[in-house]
């Protein structure tokens, strides 16, 4: 007799059918649990995924949940608070701050221009986390793709930029981290140029909330930066991809424009922004956030807390004289206006702006030759005994060393003269 052996689907239909009711609802019930477990273990390590898991740390009501913050103001320096500042940690994308930095540099330099084809290779295609599934072959302006990267935090179009630049991409890193040293971040060190996570066996980038504020500082120099840092949403390739911010501060916080976001699971949710009204700018850096919505509530919170508590005050504008003139000696001109070589602006709480006090210092005598520009004394600010800033007072103008009959009087007259004071 012919014998029919049962098919595979026919062997688990009657394997099923023949289990009892409770067993085959318990087998239903483990199927669907290992297939969403395969599915998460395929997906890239998107930002909703990183969020599900930052269950990892407990929020205490009212508590932030970052792990390192610091608020700075970016034309002094000066840092208004901070939280476990130079503790190491993983970037993320923050990591694609670098790359935009050096990128504007070599634009300032005119080594390369915002117009430069660049063309998609092979490895960035493949890059997975953030992406825009460029394809191999295809070529977009240099600017195209650095608005990529700075809106949407494109791990492919971050690639491409860095193998235009440097040849591959470990040229590039070899760049970022000079760089890095130039600017005094000691914290830091990148091992990639985009800020996924490291493959097994391969270090992690790690930098410090200073680190991140110092590099802030040097970015938001570049309006072209702040530009695409402050767009919503943008189309590219014509329409057919839509680049969405992922800072949500951008047209939430009153003044904000920028600067950059980065997550993974070990990372967290980090942040650093930064917002300017009426000319006044801070820069806040949150690293380690529980989620994408405490990382924005935290961050605005130190920028609000800059804006209330802080101005700044100018104690004399670029170019602005003394009131009184300053004698020269040994010169063909008798006297000299003393001007401030730049800004002499001051960072104060605005509690203290009634204790504020200047003094000037002038180098005397002056003797003649002076150039336009030459430093002849300092203005210093202090709020009660504490210095806030010395400013350099400068020449207003060339002076021609006198004959030396002139010159000879000027240096008898000058014993009396201070023997009168």
């Amino acid at each position: 007799m012919l014998k029919i052996r049962p098919t595979n689907a026919q062997s688990f239909a009657g394997g099923f059918f023949g289990m009892t009711r409770r067993k085959r609802t318990g087998f239903v019930l483990g199927f669907i649990v290992a297939l969403l477990l395969s599915q998460t273990l395929l997906a890239g390590p998107s930002d909703a995924a990183v969020a599900r898991r930052a269950a990892r740390k407990p929020v205490e009501q009212g508590k932030p949940t970052y792990t390192a913050a610091l608020l700075m103001e970016p034309t002094t320096g000066r840092v208004l608070f901070e939280r476990e500042s130079h503790k190491p940690w993983p970037p993320a994308s923050l990591t694609k701050m670098m790359l935009m930095l050096i990128v504007m540099e070599k634009v300032k330099q005119k080594a390369i221009s915002l117009n430069d084809r660049v063309a998609i290779s092979g490895r960035a295609d493949k890059l997975g986390g953030s992406r825009l599934s460029l394809k191999r072959g295809e070529a977009f302006m240099l600017e195209e793709l650095m608005r990529a990267v700075v809106i949407h935090s494109a791990n492919d179009a971050a690639e491409a930029v860095a193998e235009r630049i440097a040849g591959d991409a470990g040229g590039f890193v070899a760049l970022m981290n000079r760089r890095a040293q130039e600017l005094g971040m000691k914290e830091t060190k990148y091992h990639g140029v985009h800020g996924l996570p490291p493959e097994k066996g391969r270090p992690a980038d790690v930098t410090s909330a200073y680190d991140v504020a110092i590099l802030a500082r040097e970015l938001v120099k570049y309006p072209e930066i702040l530009k695409w840092a402050s767009t919503v949403k943008q189309q590219f390739r014509g329409g057919k991809s839509v680049l969405e911010n992922t800072n949500r501060l951008i047209g939430q916080f009153p003044g904000a424009d920028g600067l950059k976001t980065g997550s993974y699971r070990e990372a967290g949710f980090n942040l650093a922004a930064t917002a300017e009204r009426d000319g006044l700018r801070f820069i806040a850096v949150t690293l380690g956030s529980a989620s994408d919505e405490a990382r924005a509530r935290e961050a605005a919170a130190l920028l609000a807390t800059g804006f209330n508590e802080y101005m700044m005050l100018a104690a004399m504008k670029a170019g602005q004289a003394l009131a009184q003139d300053i004698r020269v000696r040994g010169g063909r001109v008798e006297a000299i206006r003393v001007v401030a070589a730049s800004a002499a602006q001051v960072l104060i709480k605005r509690s203290e702006a009634g204790s504020v006090r200047s003094s000037v210092r002038i180098d005397e005598p002056l003797w003649a030759p002076l150039k336009k520009g030459d430093k002849i004394g300092e203005l210093t600010v202090t709020v009660g005994d504490k210095p806030l800033g010395k400013f350099p007072l400068v020449s207003d103008r060339d002076v021609e060393q006198a004959d030396i009959a002139k010159r000879l009087w000027d240096w008898i007259l000058l014993p009396a003269e201070r023997w009168g004071r």
